[in-house]
């Protein structure tokens, strides 16, 4: 599908919402296609998923193989390139624990961050200035472009390894089952707007969600930086600073701002006006709430690590478990913080790290 603005051309651009008007007309249009939908149910359901979900056994044993690829090529490069590099910057022992983990997450959002901007601001698909564009011209079963269908298949793979690396691969935090449920309902959204053809508005959800892994990961990389070596470096604590301060500003307005007024709205309002009658309305606007739900709940953390970095005048994260003995905490310190959006370090003393995420 094109990124134009259906056949006629001329359609006006829709000014984005504010919070109220979003609320307001999403419950309204919501519980009006609810008391609409008489025949809704399981079997219905069951009839609309075979009648307009086109996913081919090729694409699936693609997100398999890659998303073991991804396992095989962090667990690579983290033996090869972000182990030696931690010890050639003569990292903290705590710090060389973690930065394996910072380091990949850093090279992989910057990447799939990257290849949405080009998507959305260097072709012809308009979806970020006009969202109720992802809606335009949709039909059931319609091809997905290449490469849209690239970003897809890089970003769910890449979801898929993580619900595996957060269990077996990464540290145990506080929110660590919240992250599981995170990469779940981000590669369940990948799948289905994949295979009932929204892949448009997914492009944008991704957008708006990998920005903050980026600047969560740079930040901590600078704080295990900071001090190495015996010594301490004033560049890398100013921009572990900057980076804490933009990532709390980035967040809310990614994620709290334009994905509930940007694509939720489209979701939830757009999509009925030009699909009246658009396959699974609500089961995807649900998934979308979720994530919402989730971006809020990281931001309470956001919030109260601003409050501790305003009181101690350091970059703390408040995700990780305090031990209560001293025995545990060597295995505390080895801990490394997943972003998908979120916060983290660890230890009895709260470690240095910053907090946040998934996604998507």
């Amino acid at each position: 599908m094109g990124s134009l603005a259906g056949s006629a051309g001329a359609v006006e651009v829709e000014p984005m919402p504010g919070y109220i008007e979003f609320i307001t007309r999403s419950t309204i249009v919501m519980l009006d296609a609810w008391r609409d939908c008489s025949s809704c149910g399981l079997e219905l359901s069951k009839r609309t998923f075979l009648d307009n979900a086109y996913i081919t056994w090729t694409e699936i044993a693609l997100f398999f193989f890659c998303a073991y690829l991804w396992t095989k090529v962090r667990r690579g490069l983290t033996e090869s390139l972000f182990k030696p590099l931690g010890q050639w910057c003569r990292l903290l022992p705590k710090d060389a624990a973690k930065m394996p983990e910072s380091a990949w997450k850093l090279v992989f959002y910057t990447m799939s961050w990257s290849y949405s901007t080009y998507l959305l601001f260097f072709t012809s698909y308009s979806y970020f200035h006009d969202p109720p564009s992802v809606f335009y011209d949709w039909k059931s079963g319609m091809s997905v472009p290449t490469d849209i269908a690239i970003a897809y298949l890089i970003q769910g793979s890449f979801y898929g390894h993580s619900i595996y690396a957060t269990i077996y691969m990464d540290a145990w935090r506080k929110d660590s089952a919240v992250m599981v449920v995170h990469h779940i309902i981000t590669l369940a959204l990948i799948s289905f707007s994949y295979a009932f053809r929204y892949h448009n508005i997914g492009i944008l959800v991704l957008f708006l969600h990998d920005i903050n892994d980026i600047q969560l990961e740079f930040t901590k990389l600078n704080v295990y930086l900071k001090s190495r070596g015996g010594g301490y470096y004033l560049l890398n604590d100013v921009l572990s600073n900057l980076g804490s301060v933009s990532f709390s500003i980035t967040w809310f307005w990614f994620r709290l701002y334009w994905f509930p007024l940007k694509v939720m709205y489209a979701t939830c309002v757009s999509s009925l006006q030009s699909v009246p009658h658009i396959p699974f309305y609500f089961f995807f606007n649900a998934l979308l709430f979720a994530l919402l739900l989730m971006n809020i709940y990281w931001f309470l953390f956001i919030v109260m690590f601003v409050v501790k970095l305003l009181k101690v005048k350091e970059v703390n994260d408040v995700r990780e478990y305090e031990d209560e003995d001293s025995r545990k905490e060597p295995l505390a310190e080895n801990s490394t913080d997943d972003a998908g959006h979120h916060n983290s370090a660890q230890g009895k003393h709260v470690q240095n790290g910053i907090t946040k995420e998934k996604h998507l």
